[in-house]
């Protein structure tokens, strides 16, 4: 489908994921030549013809009535994250692009630079829209072991799990913060899918990580607000953070990201440690503003 379009090319991987029984449909004794639905089943199921599905998938119709839309996701099993994605493709591919968004900011305010320091001793940092880290607490940076190897320019939250030594070490449940990670940024993609700083972040990170090639070509889209995270670290050990993720307002997408562990637990004696610089790491540098 290198050739359709990015609403087909989605529509085609979603389809994919998609077993017969999971939408009620037989199993059958037979091997299926492609994995998921086939498209007269989504069809079927859609309420469309599986000529009008075909054209839709090849790219060669791109304006499906929101009640088809909708019908389609319905059918995909898609989240309320996916089904948006699923509308601003169809919008897309009619034509209706978007206005571009202005160029992003990299400078954090100072109020949001000391609220990052009043956090402490809790890791905190802030992100821009693509998650690259403009600013952090002592703390926030030392979650991160090995980044500071790495230029100001080059730290970014998705691009150290995928690509630095210690990213895959760091996280205990690795998989499945890649497979969010990498929905996320789908989710990202829906409000401005010609960002410069998106397509140079995925471009690198599909020729260098086998993995994430895969998580992006399942189209899955997450937009991810908080959680849990059960890190193994170098310095601290186990610890088991719950996280929060907060918009900056009037700013190009950055976000504060911060972690914290119910007092008197292994997890917040283990997260306090992180707060505690050695000597050979008090001049560390915290980002810049830029």
């Amino acid at each position: 489908m290198s050739e359709g379009t990015e609403l087909g090319r989605f529509l085609r991987a979603r389809r994919q994921q998609v077993r017969p029984e999971d939408v009620g449909l037989p199993a059958g004794t037979g091997i299926r030549r492609t994995p998921g639905l086939r498209r007269e089943e989504l069809a079927t199921l859609a309420g469309v013809s599986v000529d009008y599905y075909a054209r839709l998938e090849r790219g060669r119709e791109t304006r499906p009535s929101p009640a088809v839309v909708n019908a389609l996701g319905e059918v995909l099993r898609l989240s309320p994250d996916e089904l948006k994605r699923l509308h601003e493709l169809v919008a897309l591919a009619a034509g209706h692009v978007p206005a571009p968004c202005a160029g992003p900011s990299r400078t954090v305010r100072d109020s949001v630079r000391l609220l990052l320091e009043t956090l402490r001793p809790a890791p905190a940092y802030v992100v821009s829209r693509t998650n690259d880290l403009l600013a952090t607490n002592r703390p926030g940076l030392r979650l991160f072991p090995g980044i500071t190897d790495w230029p100001e320019e080059r730290r970014n939250a998705t691009r150290y799990m995928f690509l630095h030594p210690m990213g895959r070490k760091l996280y205990r449940d690795w998989e499945q913060l890649a497979a969010h990670s990498a929905a996320h940024l789908r989710a990202i993609a829906g409000a401005d899918p010609d960002m410069p700083e998106l397509a140079q972040l995925v471009g690198e990170l599909v020729v260098k990580s086998p993995e994430f090639a895969r998580l992006w070509e399942r189209y899955d889209v997450r937009a991810r607000g908080g959680g849990q995270k059960h890190f193994q670290h170098p310095e601290v050990g186990s610890m088991r953070l719950d996280f929060e993720v907060m918009a900056i307002f009037h700013t190009d997408g950055q976000r504060l990201v911060t972690y914290q562990a119910p007092p008197g637990t292994p997890d917040h004696d283990a997260m306090l440690l992180l707060d505690m610089a050695s000597p050979e790491d008090a001049a560390l540098p915290e980002a810049a503003p830029r």
